[in-house]
């Protein structure tokens, strides 16, 4: 029968559904399943690579958002723009539409702080609970499990998803509807003017003569080190620009920053930096890189100079 908010989550009575089984949330999925759960997700191309992939972990195939919605108690998204999550969950036969009472919604999507708001309120008409929780961490977090994990909403059901969240990474609670949103927005400025610092680095280390291992090896340890470098200075100098989120959604992400108004007196954020960092990114994807990881924006930088 499934056991809902506020009851303990168990693996063997917590039913799990998932939507979007793409980089990210083939892993995080996978790693639910192989954490003993029982996940139903859907796919809307079933013949997907990760489609068959978690069908041969033991996951069932569910055939509308609305019946995987109405089948589940805790509901994990993991989508691609803040248009497919208003779809997924508001639409007609969207996930909202078929919440039990006392079911959960998580929304891992990096989406816009207002939508997350207006799900929120969504849910809670139909007496059910909608957390914004997107992550941080690319492929490599997904897969090993240490995505960092922004979490919003009602703080008392954020907690009850601990034993959830934890398979997956770190949860840390922002407050309510829409601030993990937030958060993810501030982060992805955040990492986006690190890869730019990064591969401007590395660029000018190179015609400067320097073995670029060994520049890396050189400043992990200082001030210059990050969680950036760690994870996307090799894959720069290799040129290894495959995904963990790509190129594309880190323009959409900035651009909900550097767009952003908030409250009855429209007051706007100022953000400079984040401006030129949205203009590289897009002029990554004016190349035709958008599907490629974010780390390969050092490829811009590298043009700019004629490499």
């Amino acid at each position: 029968m499934g056991r809902k908010y506020p009851n303990p989550i168990t693996t063997s009575t917590t039913r799990i559904g998932w939507i979007g089984i793409g980089v990210m949330g083939g892993a995080m999925a996978s790693r639910l399943i192989s954490a003993g759960y029982t996940l139903t997700f859907y796919a809307r191309n079933p013949s997907h690579p990760n489609s068959l992939s978690l069908q041969s972990l033991g996951a069932k195939l569910a055939n509308s958002p609305s019946h995987l919605a109405n089948s589940s108690d805790v509901v994990f998204t993991m989508l691609g723009h803040p248009s497919d999550v208003k779809s997924i969950y508001l639409d007609k036969n969207g996930v909202v539409s078929s919440l039990n009472p006392n079911t959960v919604t998580v929304d891992t999507t990096s989406s816009h702080p207002d939508l997350a708001k207006e799900i929120s309120v969504a849910a809670r008409a139909k007496s059910a609970w909608s957390i914004d929780a997107p992550v941080s961490g690319g492929d490599i977090g997904a897969r090993d499990g240490k995505l960092a994990i922004f979490a919003a909403g009602e703080a008392a059901v954020v907690e009850w998803l601990q034993p959830l969240f934890e398979i997956m990474g770190k949860a840390t609670y922002l407050g309510p509807a829409g601030c993990g949103q937030s958060c993810k927005i501030a982060n992805q400025i955040t990492i986006g003017a690190n890869l730019i610092g990064l591969s401007e680095g590395l660029v000018f280390a190179k015609r400067s003569g320097i073995d670029l291992e060994q520049f890396l090896d050189a400043i992990k340890n200082g001030a210059a080190g990050t969680k950036a470098l760690e994870l996307f200075g090799k894959r720069m100098i290799n040129k290894d620009f495959r995904p963990g989120g790509y190129a594309e959604y880190q323009v959409k992400d900035l651009g909900m920053g550097v767009n952003f108004v908030e409250g009855d007196d429209d007051e706007v954020v100022v953000l400079p930096g984040a401006s030129l960092v949205k203009q590289i990114f897009t002029g990554m994807v004016a190349n035709g890189d958008g599907k490629l990881g974010g780390q390969g924006v050092i490829s811009v930088i590298d043009r700019i100079n004629g490499s």
